[in-house]
């Protein structure tokens, strides 16, 4: 088991590996993490944000695009570059639809039956645990 794959674990992240990254989620939001090419500047990158269609390019090139599984709040998603060679996507989940994403888009970027459980069961706690912790607060 690598350390990646443990930290994963103990942080409550079950990611999905991607072609160009990974992406995850928690109640609230999902992560879109993409690797790209050493020394990108952000001016090489677009992102495009509607309620339910996402869409990015770096230096020209699509990487993603397409309609995501559920609708987010677009003027509360946001992406950020990191170390010029890493980018980061964190979309917001419409209020009171905190469903379990089983893909990043609409058939596409799908998370595998065991990975899906995973991510559900993560939820689920979360979930537990907030409500545990508006009640008792």
């Amino acid at each position: 088991m690598s350390a990646e794959v443990h930290f994963d674990e103990r942080s409550g992240l079950v990611p999905v590996k991607t072609p160009w990254g990974q992406w995850y989620q928690t109640m609230e939001e999902v992560y879109i993490e993409i690797n790209l090419p050493e020394h990108t500047r952000a001016k090489e990158i677009n992102v495009d944000f509607r309620l339910k269609y996402i869409a990015v390019a770096v230096k020209g090139k699509t990487i993603i695009k397409g309609d995501l599984h559920e609708k987010v709040v677009t003027d509360e998603c946001m992406w950020s570059l990191e170390d010029r060679n890493f980018l980061r996507i964190v979309l917001i989940k419409i209020r009171g639809c905190q469903t379990c994403w089983m893909s990043l888009l609409v058939n596409e970027y799908e998370a595998d039956p065991f990975t899906f459980d995973q991510m559900e069961k993560k939820l689920t706690l979360e979930r537990f645990q907030k409500e545990y912790i508006d009640d008792y607060s």
